[in-house]
């Protein structure tokens, strides 16, 4: 397992959803520092935690581990979109239309 890839994509997701470590650590009901270790690919993490750091960050296990993306990646945007804080959706919603456009030409 090549845990110091898990562990930046966790990371980048985190970042992505504007978690501070300290507050995915609580999310994920573990200390500050094996949540760095996970980022880091220190440490690895036992299934339950897999299971909570894929439900809080809205990303599928496989993705986290081996980096593959599901056929069902859309459902993924839509989650990471959900979670976005709704005074922060007009700049979102911004971002999107200009990298769409971007994609067009």
């Amino acid at each position: 397992m090549d845990w110091e890839n898990v562990g930046k994509r966790i990371r980048k997701q985190r970042e992505l959803l504007g978690y501070t470590r300290e507050a995915l650590a609580e999310k994920l009901e573990i200390t500050p520092k094996f949540c760095s270790d996970i980022e880091l690919g220190l440490k690895g993490m036992s299934v339950p935690t897999l299971c909570r750091i894929s439900d809080v960050l809205g990303l599928s296990t496989d993705y986290i581990l081996y980096g593959t993306v599901e056929a069902d990646s859309l459902a993924q945007i839509i989650e990471t979109v959900r979670r976005c804080p709704e005074e922060k959706l007009p700049y979102l919603e911004n971002i999107v239309r200009t990298f769409v456009r971007s994609c067009e030409k």
